[in-house]
């Protein structure tokens, strides 16, 4: 029989995390070594009570038990190593490995055992689960039930934080079951207990969170808030933060405990506990020390008899036990005269504290948001009304808070103080929307940078002096469209339909009338050449110079590879988020750089695309004169081939668009414009067809 047993990937229960490492046996003792921490827990031979074999998740695991009461859990050995396990332990250890399976039945109904250090709920003869006593926090019953709760383990993915057992009622005299339980727990548990006196008690205080009055006894070490349903004991360790705060109406005040961690009940955690206090109510208070202990440990902070309002007493016993100062509103001041604005959030109505290093939001729920968390602050528009406006923080850790419901003249006095305080003010609102007194809302933060508007901006420079340019060789490119030509050519085309649909009636109202609607056929005319042209700006020519970059674009494009590399894996969305923070906290010097290196490259693209456009300009004429040519031999080619069907309507046709037909100059002539005009207009549209081909021929 060998004198030492090791086994490899083995797993120790430890506060309900599995630490993996290598479990040694030999004839002293039981040697573990945590693989992670390289902890070494060593258990001596002579120690060992009990040694019990079972099927655990992890295959099968090993309970051993100590004298002293001290219960070890190993998991993660194979069924085929029981009989070798078995052997040693009869021969080195003199124990017998007992086999002992866990319940599955998945029953709710049991017993409770008490053994040592150790919790056992049984069915009948078998285990269904054990809880370690020294992992208990607090111990609280009720009128039958009992509820343990854990210390929370950080190591843990899943913790377990609470059990509730359900006692039922028996009928012996002068034993109270519930009693009997909680006093078996906070024997072994690692619970607060309240032993000695109290240094001082306050009696029936107003508590909003959790709701309910409250006797606070005052201990060395710890807070007891003992009501009338609850009981809670909070380590002087565990507080964070004190406040007290004036109420808007002047006649009350709240005093804020903050926590960490909180206290709990059920699923319900309390990060703060919020007295709340009115200004009449005075007390005299006498400590429970003598007078040396009260120098000799507050130092002169506080003394054996003292008198004054009870937010006052409760605040100094407070800041003298916690060791930590007392924050209260700094200089801000509301449109009332108040220190505190008067908000919603999310479904309840409270007050916003402004203070001198972040805000706090009594009183449901309770918030505390300091200023180095805040990425930015946003003025927004109400929802409801006009006549409020949402105040938004967002965190560094993209935690969203909004204060809805402020009145509209709070916006100034909050405005300057997030201003003076150099918060980042950024409006996300829809701006067209806002009425005209809220523009001051939107232009809230021209003041404060933002990388991505600046970028919009140089870009939206840029698009316009190229579309200036492209705009230019445009009407270049459309020398043989005539805009002046074709509004003539539409007006007399209008006009003469009118006269062949209407040639009874010779009135000119009637004529004026119907000339009215020629705008909008002159508006469909030129639209047509425009779809041409921003047809042709689609198609983009390659030898063309490409835009310059904003002075961010030029700082991102030199600096990726060096945020990839101080963040390996980052994606694409986290990049680009990096570098807009790192560009707002870049200095101004260091950003006057990329700035000149952005208007050396806009300089640049000015001169390649002046260079390009006037080298494109002969190239472009030539295409101007062939198509115009072209458009010449075409008109030619139509009047050659057109039939001549009526004199009065052929003429005008053939000889060009600045002619006006015979038809047309009859119903001129009623309207008594100029003669001489009409005389000529005659003249020519009575112009036989004969000298028509001269006529073309000299064109």
């Amino acid at each position: 029989m060998a004198d030492t047993l090791e086994f490899n990937e083995i797993y120790q229960e430890v506060k309900g995390s599995m630490n993996d490492g290598r479990l040694r046996l030999s004839r002293q003792g039981v040697i573990f070594k945590n693989s992670k921490t390289g902890k070494v827990d060593n258990i001596q031979a002579a120690e060992l009570a009990e040694g019990i074999w079972r099927r655990v998740a992890l295959g099968h695991g090993l309970k051993l038990l100590t004298k002293n009461g001290h219960v070890y859990k190993y998991d993660g050995f194979r069924e085929s190593e029981f009989d070798k396990l078995s052997e040693f332990f009869k021969s080195h250890y003199r124990l017998e490995l007992a086999e002992k399976d866990l319940c599955v039945k998945g029953w709710n109904w049991g017993t409770v055992k008490f053994g040592g250090q150790l919790l056992s709920f049984d069915i009948g003869e078998q285990p269904v689960f054990e809880i370690p006593l020294s992992n208990v926090s607090q111990c609280t019953t009720g009128k039958n039930e009992v509820t343990l709760e854990f210390h929370q383990n950080d190591d843990a993915e899943v913790s377990l934080m609470e059990v509730r057992f359900y006692v039922p009622p028996t009928q012996e005299d002068g034993v109270d079951p519930v009693e009997a339980f909680a006093q078996n727990v906070l024997s072994k548990a690692d619970v607060i207990q309240a032993t000695g006196d109290a240094i001082c008690i306050f009696r029936e205080l107003q508590c909003l969170t959790p709701r309910g009055r409250y006797d606070i006894r005052i201990y060395p070490t710890f807070l007891h808030l003992h009501g009338k349903t609850f009981d809670y004991k909070i380590p002087y360790t565990t507080v964070l933060r004190l406040f007290l705060l004036p109420h808007k109406d002047q006649r009350q005040m709240f005093f804020v405990i903050s926590l960490d961690p909180p206290i709990k009940q059920g699923q319900t955690r309390y990060h703060f506990l919020i007295l709340l206090f009115s200004k009449d109510e005075d007390i005299s208070l006498t400590l429970n020390m003598n007078e040396d202990e009260v120098e000799k440990r507050f130092e002169g902070r506080l003394t054996k008899n003292m008198s004054g309002s009870l937010y006052e007493m409760v605040s100094r016993v407070m800041k003298a036990l916690v060791n930590r100062k007392i924050t209260v509103p700094g200089n801000f001041q509301g449109h009332s005269g108040a220190q505190c604005i008067t908000c919603s959030y999310k479904a309840s109505s409270g007050l916003l504290y402004p203070l001198e290093r972040g805000f706090i939001y009594v009183h449901k729920p309770p918030v505390h948001i300091r200023f180095d968390e805040i990425s930015f602050v946003n003025f927004a528009r109400g929802t409801t009304t006009t006549r409020s406006f949402d105040f938004e923080i967002e965190t560094k850790q993209g935690t969203q808070y909004t204060f809805s419901s402020i009145e509209r003249e709070e916006y100034g006095k909050l405005f300057d103080f997030v201003n003076a305080k150099k918060l980042n003010i950024k409006n996300r609102g829809h701006k067209e929307s806002m009425p005209q007194t809220y523009d001051e809302y939107a232009d809230s933060d021209e003041d404060q940078h933002d990388a991505y508007l600046e970028r919009m901006k140089e870009e939206g420079k840029i698009r316009e002096n190229a579309d200036d340019s492209s705009d230019e060789s445009g009407e270049e490119t459309d020398e043989s469209f005539n805009p002046a030509e074709e509004d003539e050519d539409v007006a007399e085309e209008f006009d003469s339909e009118v006269s062949a649909s209407s040639s009874s009636s010779d009135g000119g109202s009637d004529r004026e009338e119907k000339r009215k609607p020629a705008k909008k056929a002159k508006i469909v005319k030129e639209r047509k050449p425009r779809k041409k042209q921003s047809e042709s700006k689609k198609g983009k020519d390659p030898n063309a110079p490409k835009r310059p970059m904003s002075a961010y674009m030029l700082w991102l494009n030199a600096s990726r590879e060096k945020i990839k590399s101080d963040h390996p894996g980052i994606s694409i969305t986290d990049l680009s988020k990096k570098a807009g923070e790192l560009w707002k906290s870049m200095s101004k010097e260091k950003k006057e750089e990329w700035d000149r290196k952005a208007e050396d490259a806009k300089k640049d693209y000015e001169k390649a695309m002046k260079e390009y456009s006037e080298g494109g300009k002969s190239e472009r004429s030539k295409k101007e004169k062939y198509k115009k040519k072209q458009h010449q031999q075409k008109g030619k080619v139509e009047k050659k081939v057109a039939p001549a069907k009526s004199p009065a309507k052929s003429p005008a046709k053939q000889l060009g668009e600045s002619f006006k037909s015979k038809e047309f100059v009859s119903s001129d002539e009623s309207s008594g414009d100029n003669k001489k005009e009409d005389s000529e207009e005659e003249e020519i549209a009575s112009t036989p067809p004969s000298l028509e081909d001269s006529a073309s021929g000299s064109d």
